[in-house]
């Protein structure tokens, strides 16, 4: 597998680099009604996806660690893996960009932008091409019925 840092480890790092950006940069700020609210709905969301998610490992009984993709003794095709292949880097995501609402700074699209380019490259595909070969045809037609994020 071609991972270099454990999504967590990704996830805090760009996170980071958000916070960077909005306080080296002295433009791209934005304000208008009702970002704090769109703030919350995100994290909200966010939160929702990755305790389902969580949850939905444990009930299967398969391994949540992402960097051992051989690991799984079950595929989770249903709830919410049933509308997204990754809903826990999905809420990676939503969390990155409601703290990109949350610092008021355009250019953290940007960030979570390089955020989904990082991940797509460095961990998915290669988790991917573990879990094609681990559960086979399974997993192909599991790839063809549904979106790798949202």
């Amino acid at each position: 597998m071609e991972l270099k840092l454990p999504p967590a480890v990704v996830f805090v790092v760009f996170g980071l680099l958000m916070f960077g950006l909005d306080l080296v940069l002295p433009f791209g700020h934005f304000d208008f009604f009702g970002r704090m609210v769109l703030f919350k709905v995100l994290l909200l969301f966010a939160v929702i996806i990755v305790v389902t998610s969580l949850f939905q490992f444990y009930r299967a009984k398969t391994t949540v660690d992402p960097t051992r993709p051989n690991k799984a003794s079950n595929l989770v095709v249903d709830g919410v893996f049933k509308y997204s292949r990754n809903p826990m880097y999905l809420a990676m995501l939503l969390f990155l960009l409601a703290l990109g609402v949350y610092l008021g700074n355009a250019f953290n699209t940007l960030v979570a932008a390089g955020f989904v380019a990082y991940m797509n490259r460095f961990q998915i595909i290669p988790e991917e091409l573990s879990l094609k070969e681990k559960f086979g045809r399974a997993y192909k037609e599991y790839c063809t019925l549904t979106r790798r994020w949202f």
